[in-house]
């Protein structure tokens, strides 16, 4: 009772401070406090007191959720003028034939049910502010990040096209794996196919086709028949660090067939990609389940893991000089939400390439 007592003569003081003040002003010609004015002052600063006093702290796991949910809606409402000014500011490269952009995370390159913007649909706008037409070159999923090239012209887009079927382009990503890969370094040559998932939840996943099966005695292995669906899948891969579990991982696809590098890291490797909610669950669709020591560093409880996501990010492309000039490299930065992770997992960033 005393403390409020004190409180409610602080206030008084204040305000009789603050009307002073204005009295003073007012002796000199200028309008005066009312004495409303000093009631209506005491009232809000009371009401601000109550308010902190019953506010409830937002716990670190709720802000961190927060931020993960913010950062998978924020794309979705935003206008295609604002998403193309984002683009142009984030050109990595520009020539007479080409441009390199920063893709966002959450952007897919073709019109998608439920997605508002798409970078085709940013093109012809794009290509305004560029000076010339736009047309992709490759492709680069929705959940991706990372280095796109888009050409100039259809003889670019063409002849990029080309480069990229008969391997003559270097592409490397970063993913976070969970778990560590063994070997360390290798190369997964496993052909993958489109197969049916049956069950509660009947969907289609890219999968595994392998050229070799183990040998009934468990001694060996012994080739068996190619599925005439399937395609060649090459990807060089090479871990860089692991700590909490998991691991960062520079993958290098020689090949370039959907769902690549998540389909082999998820099921040749059995380490999927962090925030990959697709191939992490084979037989169903839900949200990827990580272990505890994972879930501390992370600041997540498992119900909100499908807020995770994929971490994923095409970290530089290389293409061959064309008539003694040099080989164009293009590099792009790691997104904030990846950087934030390895802080998390105490995995060193990467250097600068």
């Amino acid at each position: 009772m005393r403390h409020a007592r004190e409180v409610t003569f602080t206030m008084l003081v204040r305000a009789y401070a603050t009307a002073s003040k204005t009295e003073t002003v007012a002796s000199n010609g200028k309008a005066g406090l009312k004495a409303a004015d000093i009631a209506n002052r005491l009232r809000s600063e009371k009401e601000k007191q109550t308010n902190d006093k019953n506010e409830v702290p937002v716990s670190p796991l709720q802000t961190r959720v927060n931020e993960l949910k913010q950062f998978s809606q924020q794309l979705q409402s935003v206008h295609p003028s604002v998403l193309v000014k984002a683009l142009y500011r984030g050109i990595l490269y520009q020539d007479q034939n080409i441009i390199a952009i920063n893709k966002p995370y959450g952007v897919p390159l073709h019109n998608v049910d439920g997605i508002r913007n798409s970078i085709v649909e940013c093109l012809p706008l794009l290509a305004k502010i560029t000076d010339g037409q736009l047309h992709l070159c490759h492709s680069l999923e929705k959940e991706n990040t990372g280095v796109l090239i888009l050409a100039k012209t259809e003889e670019a887009a063409e002849h990029v096209q080309t480069l990229i079927r008969s391997h003559k382009v270097e592409r490397k990503y970063l993913a976070v794996t969970v778990g560590v890969p063994v070997p360390s370094e290798g190369v997964i040559d496993i052909p993958i196919i489109e197969k049916e998932v049956t069950g509660p939840q009947p969907h289609f996943k890219m999968g595994l086709s392998p050229l070799f099966k183990v040998s009934e005695e468990g001694d060996g292995v012994t080739r068996v028949r190619a599925h005439r669906q399937a395609h060649s899948a090459v990807t060089q891969y090479r871990v860089l660090d692991s700590t909490s579990g998991c691991s960062l991982v520079e993958l290098q696809p020689v090949t370039g067939v959907k769902n690549q590098l998540r389909v082999h890291m998820a099921l040749a490797l059995t380490c999927p990609i962090l925030g990959d909610h697709k191939y992490a669950n084979w037989n169903k669709l839900a949200p990827q389940k990580l272990p505890e020591g994972i879930l501390r560093r992370l600041g997540l409880v498992q119900s909100k893991t499908r807020y995770l996501p994929l971490h994923l990010h095409s970290r530089r492309i290389v293409l061959p000089g064309v008539k003694g000039h040099s080989d164009i490299t293009v590099s792009c930065p790691l997104p904030k939400y990846f950087t934030n992770t390895l802080k998390r997992l105490q995995i060193p960033l990467p250097g600068k390439e």
